[in-house]
């Protein structure tokens, strides 16, 4: 047979496991007394129990990162995709989070789903695409709004990943190859616009001014012959010639 005193030891310890707790810093501690909710959430520290009769529900005040498993949805010009998100949100209520809510954890998980299905369906592929900022903020918005009665405060939601079908893929890629081919010729046409109308200021310029042209082609002439050693014939200006032919006459 047991010892007495060994069983009135065992039942202290038992009783002194039970009546001591201790929470960390960042928990709170929601105290049933007989089904009962028994004031405010306790913590953090040493807290006393009355054995049997106190239950106590620990709650933690972190910030949770909640991921979002990847989601078939259907974007509002019909496109099929599938995308996941996390969700960032921690406790602010302790005694809303045990008592308004079974298990609020799995609460913001499923209502995170259907918000995101909701959300990203009324959007366009391009919109979630190219503003992805926005379409974050109002997830966040919704689910913040749907929790706050749980005592739960939703700080950042982001999507993370989007799927595109290989022939959507396939069909962004050829648009973004047509929208760059654009973007080249513009770019080549104004280049040639510029040219062209520097090139029409300077004939002006130069058709005023015959000294100026005739300055200019022997300028081109030296950096002719600098590239090269050769020999390069060319006519002489008629204005250069008649200058000589009119001093031998006199």
């Amino acid at each position: 047979m047991v010892p007495v005193y060994l069983f009135v030891v065992a039942v202290i310890i038992f009783f002194l496991a039970s009546a001591i707790k201790i929470l960390k810093e960042y928990e709170r501690g929601v105290i049933f007394r007989l089904g009962r909710v028994l004031g405010t959430p306790k913590g953090p520290g040493l807290i006393l129990l009355i054995p049997v009769v106190d239950r106590m529900v620990k709650v933690s005040l972190r910030t949770v990162v909640l991921d979002i498993p990847p989601q078939d949805v259907i974007t509002k010009d019909n496109v099929t995709i599938k995308v996941n998100a996390v969700v960032f949100f921690r406790v602010i209520d302790s005694l809303k989070a045990i008592i308004d809510v079974e298990n609020y954890l799995y609460a913001t998980s499923q209502l995170s789903q259907t918000t995101l299905r909701s959300v990203l369906g009324q959007a366009e592929l391009d919109d979630l695409l190219s503003h992805r900022e926005k379409i974050n903020e109002r997830l966040q918005e919704i689910l913040d709004t749907h929790t706050e009665s749980w005592g739960i405060k939703v700080s950042n939601v982001e999507v993370k990943n989007v799927d595109l079908p290989q022939e959507m893929q396939r069909a962004i890629s050829r648009q973004a190859e047509a929208e760059r081919e654009r973007r080249a010729k513009i770019i080549g046409a104004e280049g040639e616009f510029q040219a062209s109308t520097k090139l029409s200021e300077a004939s002006e310029i130069l058709s005023r001014n015959p000294m100026a042209l005739q300055l200019r082609y022997l300028q081109t002439l030296i950096e002719i012959s600098m590239e090269k050693n050769s020999t390069i014939v060319f006519p002489l200006p008629i204005d250069l010639v008649k200058m000589f032919m009119d001093k031998v006459k006199q």
